[in-house]
């Protein structure tokens, strides 16, 4: 110990925390941890770590940053005694870091943990990584039990990651409860809004919380009917029937969608404002005049479609990866109930939600608002579908739900008091009762009137059907009954089946992990059908299974689950059970807690809290739970053994074995005997298999126990803030690891070896471009990031001899190893290097020995069955104007067929084309789509309100040049980053800007021959641009130009001109000598050689390309002469006297589009044919191609292409071409990354463009930096990047929708167009109506600023028929839906299945019309399909563009990215389309008034 003097220093002054010299303190090293404080003060000591010797701050003189200096109290210039520390003495427990408005992957999360250890952090500390692009900030430290201002990060630290920007679901159950009042005299809705919600919110606010909302209000709605006769028609659509036979509808109104609001008051209004009329719309929904419906009552809590809402957020949540937001990270689901906590559900259901939130590492909180029961919630109580009296019914309770009790602090004056239990209303509930009197088969007395098994004595009764069986006791024979779901609960089987029967286990007994593995052999034969429901399988539980067969069953000995005491009860230990523990703190006793759940009880008493490990406790910790604990045993997760009955021992600590459980000593701590007995709670009868493999039933950590105390009314479970405000992600390590006996039993194991370098020389040998390979470690680390990535995680804590016994038998056991599996830096003693991961039941050991790693997997041997659970339901999403009805699959995945082998294989030969990224590998993805960047008709509606939003015009030709010109600049500075020797600049610019105009394209697709007229105009307009003067080819013309008749040699020789000539791109590795743009080759011609139209330019390097004299830049001779950003070079000629500076080609195609971005560029698509067949169809006008040369628009032409509909891709070139993308442009990252573009083929100017970036190895961050990097650059070509979904319209029918959102149906009012015509079209021949009603919409969307986008879908397997148009501001989609002819579809390649077309004419509904027709003819209004035509429905479909964050918003007008201008859009549009203020009809009467001048003049 010294003493210093102390003073402080800014950041700027010195980035690091502490300066101090270390010839000042002998025996102080770098990296040494130092404690520093006031001698008068011994508390609070700050520990800082010395990076570097930094002298000169004057002697015995320390320097510490500022802000440190103030939060820890320290004095400037006072004397501070500084004291070298212990490591281990200070080492942190847990910490918990904070991030904000940042996607940090799980990989991400992993090597920042490993840079994390041996540093010292202390509170608010602010942390960067990967050179600042990921950034975060110390929230918490935990260290002994209690929360300490600052310490040290080893390998043992685990550490929490807390997302301020998350995605959250809050869901909000309408039941019936929500118009009672509580004890205080507010109804639950105000005490649900009111207080929680604005609680809520203020606490986000002022913890910075910045969150991606999605607010639905849901409610089930119950009909009074024995039949579906009783139905009308327009009721049945949607109409479920229950597990009692009663019918129900579901309805859901999503309130908020992925908001982000700084101020959420006004929601809360809205949602004030919903609730007045919510239950009579809901109830009254179907009402029609002179009709008689079944009469409509809302569900209470409990009954309720509360395990439907979770599902409906996991779907939204599993495709994280292919919509992927880089200002957000985590996820969670809230739901608002205004019950208790009891819910009565479906078993298959649960498994299938269970399954889907704990794989998916989804936080799901669950929020009562009701008063808190007596007994142990929550508790899912499973449909009983017998009809027997005596059945008993079967409960679960859930340790994947985080619970939280809201209650207001009102205080009522005259009493303390809180009652508990709701008093029955006197009339009790008479229409439900009625409704079921006649099928009252299932039960013969009212449910209140008996009590199960009554002829017992109930004292007697309760102490027998809760005492565990005697551990060798044969089944107790009960009353044999028909019964099929078993009992509730416990079945403890205490009883070691008899040593003859293998009393095998599964290794995970948790629910969707059906077949209950610890049923004794007894019960496992009748219960072969079942599923083990959520529930305690183990020492003393098992899976209250649900029996299936109608013989009698002896009832077995079980004990049930007694909610109102469950402290004691425990379950086999799994690893879906540890999966989110990692995320607690350890209390003072040692065992991991919720802070939120408030324990009262005397210090003695152990801690033997249950089965809680809800993988969304994630968050628990809260601030109330603070101070609880204060005994400390530090048994903690070391006493909780494995699953399957080996011990699942932390940290490698001494383990002792006392009446066959076992107990682990960690550190100085010493175990209390009877605490250290007491928290595996009452198993300690005589010694059994798994008696040590055990969590606590209740409760999510598995280790805080309950205790009746949690119930009382000033120690209610209050609410879990922390994880509701800055949600927790899933932890990157757990702590479970199957033993020996399990592995050998319930798993399959395999085992592949990979060498990595290896496998990069075979591939070396076939590449074209040589990059430089990963090594070993790098591959290996990779693998890690790669598993941790797709939701694995690392298991630490396990010893090394536990895996080397359980080592696959096909591998020779690797020499043990004492490595912990995180260390970063390999240990000297042993060569070897492993990791253990596992996600569910699959576990992954990856190790490494010399150069060779070898990948060990196990899965189960006996694996879930796959759940397909097919859902109807009404939505009524904002801006809709009804409750559509909606449908959506709830399934499992089947994590065991994730193509490892694949994926790996793809990390060691870093992404090159052998192996290229499939669907199946849930690869991350992001799609962009480039469009142009102002237009004066958005700043007009901006400007003035009462501009209506039809006034985009049509683009002129110089528009178009602009985009194209734009659009080549762009892929070749910064897609494809090309170089130009400077020679060739010439002066400031070079002959790369091209001139407007320049870039005239002919439609390439149907080549026939350019009107000399348009080639004219082309140079005309080239020579008259005056003012462009970056026209460098008109500047430097010094030289006449070649004359027309010049030989192509000739040609060639000017093109090599240095100063004249066509102007090379600089040569590369990939890249040949004399490299040349073919669009830009093709202006150069035109403007160096006399006569020569846009055509001729064409043809004449199209024959230089078959004379030999030019050849594609990869060298490959198959291909024509694309025009476009497509690259060439000039070949040596035999004339030619020394082609020393000639580079061949790569003569590898495959690599050199890897390598490089190339696009056929295109001018717009024409809908009309020219007149002269002989001619090209070739938009040689000034304008768009919706008019013909007169103006007239497409719609009214005579000369429609009939194909136009249907041929967006009738060219040889494939829609999408996929290149390799170097990502970390700026080297931030400490490992390789990189990724791949997938890109259109073709640009066209009056089309978006569409570029999807893809990526498994690489930084979210990164990825982030380099697009809004890419998005910013795009301003200077004048087009602008906008993000876009990988679901514009998330209809139902597509895989994996969103199931709350849905387009908006904007129904187009012809009637006013017929005038006294049957069809609209009349007068045409019949055969092009459709293209023509096409056309007119088309023309409509035009005007309101939309512009074409050929979209690949994710959700179909190949093209979509429909019509996809984009706002030129990126804020919106329309859909125009159309027919496909049937020859058409005849012909087609696509399957039926996709929505391909809906017919607009008629169609009768027992034809199968398409997908989109059924969506659409639901959308009218809520009416029946009888009430109107079908075949006069016609409309648009209208989707907002959700990807569209704060983040882009600053490339656009400030304003468009506002909800005001989007609405008032929408609003507009609906009005055009409906013809008010007789806009429609006025525009169809201009437009026909333009064909009737143009026929005038013809006829003259």
């Amino acid at each position: 110990m010294k003493a210093f003097k102390l003073i402080v220093h800014q950041n700027s002054f010195s980035p690091v925390d502490l300066i101090i010299s270390l010839k000042d303190y002998s025996g102080l090293k770098e990296k040494d941890i130092v404690e520093i404080y006031h001698p008068e003060n011994d508390y609070p000591r700050l520990l800082l770590q010395v990076i570097k010797d930094a002298p000169g701050r004057g002697r015995d003189t320390i320097s510490v940053e500022q802000s440190i200096a103030t939060t820890f109290q320290l004095r400037t210039f006072a004397d501070v005694y500084v004291n070298i520390v212990n490591v281990p003495d200070v080492a942190l427990d847990s910490v918990e870091l904070t991030f904000k408005d940042q996607y940090m992957g799980r990989s991400e999360m992993w090597r920042l943990k490993n840079h994390l250890v041996s540093t010292c952090v202390y509170l608010n500390k602010k942390i960067e990584y990967c050179g600042g692009a990921i950034r975060c900030q110390v929230y918490e430290m935990w260290s002994q039990g209690d929360r300490v201002a600052c310490g040290v990060i080893t390998e043992d630290t685990k550490i929490v990651f807390r997302s301020s920007t998350s995605m959250v679901y809050l869901f909000i159950q309408m039941s019936s409860e929500m118009w009672d009042f509580d004890i205080h005299g507010d109804l639950y809705f105000e005490k649900a809004v009111n207080g929680f919600l604005a609680e809520l919110f203020t606490k986000w606010k002022k913890n910075g919380s910045n969150h991606e909302v999605t607010i639905v209000l849901f409610s089930r709605t119950f009909y009074k009917a024995k039949s579906l006769e009783e139905f009308p028609q327009h009721m049945k659509e949607c109409l479920q029937k229950d597990y009692r036979g009663r019918f129900y509808e579901d309805f859901y109104r999503v309130a908020v969608q992925n908001e982000r609001y700084e101020d959420w008051s006004n929601v809360l209004l809205q949602l004030r404002r919903l609730f007045t009329d919510y239950q009579k719309i809901v109830l009254q929904y179907h009402e029609r005049p002179n009709m008689e419906i079944p009469t409509a009552i809302n569900s209470t809590a409990a009954q309720g479609n509360f395990l439907e809402v979770l599902n409906m957020s996991l779907n939204v949540f599993e495709k994280h990866y292919l919509d992927r937001c880089f200002d957000r990270t985590g996820q969670l689901s809230v739901v608002i109930t205004p019950g208790v906590g009891v819910f009565e559900v479906d078993r298959e259901l649960t498994n299938v939600t269970k399954q889907r939130i704990i794989d998916n590492g989804v936080g799901s909180d669950l929020v009562c608002v009701g008063e808190q029961p007596l007994h142990a919630v929550p508790l899912l109580k499973f449909h009983n579908k017998d009809n027997n009296l005596n059945s008993i019914d079967d409960y679960s309770m859930p340790h994947w739900i985080n619970l939280s009790f809201y209650s207001t602090n009102k205080k009522v004056a005259y009493s303390n008091f809180i009652p508990r239990i709701k008093l029955p209303p006197r009339k009790s509930q008479e229409p439900l009762k009625k409704m079921y009197e006649d099928e009252r088969k299932s039960k013969l007395l009212k449910e209140d009137e008996y009590m199960h098994n009554s002829i017992f004595d109930y004292d007697a009764y309760d102490a027998q059907v809760f005492q565990l069986p005697p551990a060798h006791s044969t089944c107790v024979q009960r009353v044999a009954r028909t019964k099929k779901t078993s009992v509730a609960g416990l079945e403890g089987l205490r009883r070691s089946p008899p040593a003859s029967i293998a009393h095998r286990k599964m290794s995970d007994p948790d629910i969707h992990h059906s077949l209950g593995d610890i049923l004794s052999t007894g019960i496992k034969r009748c219960d072969s059908g079942c599923d083990t429901p959520d529930s305690p399988t183990g020492a003393r539980l098992s899976p209250r299974s649900s029996i299936s067969t109608h013989k009698p069953v002896i009832r077995t000995g079980r004990a049930l689950i007694n909610p109102f005491d469950p402290s004691h009860v425990t379950v086999k230990l799994t690893s879906n059970r540890r999966r989110w523990t990692h995320i607690f703190p350890k209390g003072p006793t040692g065992v991991l807690i919720q802070q939120h759940h408030y324990q009262a009880r005397p210090a003695g008493e152990h801690p033997s809290r249950t089965e809680n490990h809800r993988n969304n406790t994630r968050e628990s910790h809260r601030e109330s739970h603070r101070e609880s604990h204060r005994e400390r045993r530090e048994s903690h997760r070391e006493n909780l053994p494995k699953e399957n009955g080996s011990p699942m021992i932390n940290n490698n600590h001494p383990i002792y074995q006392v009446d066959g459980n076992i107990i682990s000593q960690s550190r100085k701590r010493m175990i209390s005997a009877s605490g250290a007995l007491n928290i595996l709670g009452t198993v300690l009868g005589p010694p059994s298999t798994n008696n040590a493999s055990l969590a606590l039933l209740w409760g999510a950590t598995g280790e805080q126990e309950w205790t009746p105390a949690l119930t009382t009314a000033n120690r209610a479970i209050g609410v879990d803030w922390k994880s509701l405000t800055i949600p927790a992600c899933l932890p990157i390590t757990t702590d479970y690891f199957p033993d020996k006996r399990s592995l050998q039993n319930d798993y399959l194991v395999s085992d592949y070896n990979l060498l990595p370098d290896d496998v990069n020389a075979d591939f070396a040998q076939n590449r074209a471009i040589y990059k430089e390979p990963l090594t070993t470690m790098e591959v290996f680390k990779e693998l890690v990031s790669q598993r941790l990535a797709q939701g694995f995680q690392l298991i630490v804590g396990v010893s090394d001899s536990d895996v080397i016994e359980a080592h696959c038998p096909s591998t020779p056991a690797p020499p043990p190893s004492k490595v912990a599996p995180q260390h970063s830096k390999p240990v000297n003693q042993a060569p070897t290097k492993r990791f253990l991961l596992s996600i569910g039941r699959i576990f992954h050991k990856l190790t490494l020995v010399g150069s060779t790693i070898t990948v060990t997997r196990y899965r189960p041997r006996h694996p879930y069955p796959p759940f397909n659970i097919h859902y109807r339901y009404r939505f009524h999403a904002p801006n809709h104007d009804t409750y559509e009805v909606s449908w959506v699959s709830f399934t499992t995945e089947k994590l065991e067929n994730y193509n490892w082998n694949y994926m790996d294989h793809y990390i060691c030969t870093r992404g090159d084309t052998d192996f290229a990224l499939v669907e199946a590998l849930k690869y991350w993805r992001f799609r962009t789509l480039l469009l142009p960047l102002h237009n004066p008709a958005t700043k007009q509606i901006l400007e003035d309100e009462s501009t209506h939003c039809d006034i985009y015009p049509t683009p002129t030709r110089q528009d178009l040049d602009q985009l194209t010109d734009g659009f080549l600049k762009m892929t070749e500075s910064y897609f494809n980053k090309v170089k130009r020797p400077n020679k060739q600049r010439g002066g400031v610019s070079s002959p790369f800007r091209e001139r407007v105009g320049s870039t005239r394209l002919p439609d390439r697709p149907r080549l026939r021959v350019e009107a000399m007229a348009a080639a004219k105009t082309v140079l005309e307009r080239t020579q008259s641009q005056t003012g462009e003067s970056d026209d460098t080819y008109d500047d430097s013309v010094v030289e006449p130009k070649l004359k027309s008749t010049a030989s192509l040699a000739d040609i060639v020789e000017r093109m090599r001109h240095p100063q004249l000539g066509v102007g090379f791109l600089q040569q590369t590795v990939s890249l040949p000598s004399h490299a040349f743009v073919s669009i830009y080759a093709i202006h150069w011609l035109q403007a160096n050689v006399e006569g020569v139209t846009y055509e001729k330019a064409a043809q004449i390097m199209e024959k230089m390309l078959q004379e030999k004299m030019i050849c594609h830049a990869s060298g490959d001779t198959t291909k024509r002469f694309v025009v476009g950003y497509y690259m060439y070079h000039i070949l040596p000629q035999k004339t030619d006297k020394d082609p020393t500076d000639y580079v061949r080609p790569l003569g590898d195609l495959q690599s050199f589009e890897n390598e490089w971005m190339e696009v056929e560029v295109l001018g717009p698509r024409s809908p009309l044919v020219p007149h002269e067949a002989s001619s090209g169809a070739l938009d040689i006008s000034g304008c768009s191609p919706q008019t013909d040369l007169t103006g007239v628009p497409a719609f009214l032409c005579d000369n429609i292409d009939p194909d136009y509909m249907h041929c967006d891709n009738d060219n040889d070139m494939p829609l999408y071409k996929n290149t390799h993308l170097d990502i970390d442009v700026n080297n931030k990252s400490d490992r390789i990354e990189w990724g791949h573009a997938r890109y259109q083929a073709t640009f066209r100017p009056d089309q978006a463009y569409e570029m999807c970036i893809q990526w498994a190895v690489a930084s979210g961050n990164i990825v982030a930096e380099l697009i809004f990097g890419w998005a910013r650059k795009a301003q200077n070509c004048r087009l602008q990047m906008v993000p876009i979904p990988a679901d514009p319209l998330a209809l139902p029918f597509t895989l994996k929708s969103d199931p709350l959102r849905g387009p908006i149906y904007v129904p187009l009012n012809e009637e006013p167009l017929l005038r006294n015509k049957n069809a609209l079209f009349e007068g045409f021949p019949e055969d092009t109506w459709l293209e023509r009603l096409f056309l007119f919409q088309e023309a409509i969307v035009g005007r309101f600023g939309f512009i074409k986008c050929t979209v690949e879908s994710t959700s179909h397997a190949a093209g979509v028929g429909d019509h996809l148009y984009v706002h030129v501001t990126g804020n919106m989609f329309i859909l125009i839906i159309t027919t496909v002819k049937s020859e058409q579809k005849a012909r087609g390649t696509r399957r039926a299945n996709k929505p391909l077309n809906a017919s607009r004419y008629p169609v009768h509904f027992e034809a199968a019309p398409s997908p989109h027709e059924a969506y659409i003819t639901r959308h009218v209004s809520g009416k029946n399909k009888d009430d109107y035509d079908n075949s006069r429905r016609m409309g648009f479909l209208w989707s907002w563009n959700h990807m569209i964050s704060k983040k882009w918003k600053w490339s656009q007008y400030p304003a468009t990215g506002d909800e005001a201008f989007q609405t008032r859009m929408l609003r507009d549009f609906k009005h055009f389309c409906a013809n008010q203020e007789q806009r429609l009809s006025q525009f169809w009467d201009q437009c026909w008034e333009l064909q009737e001048k143009a026929h005038g003049i013809d006829l003259e």
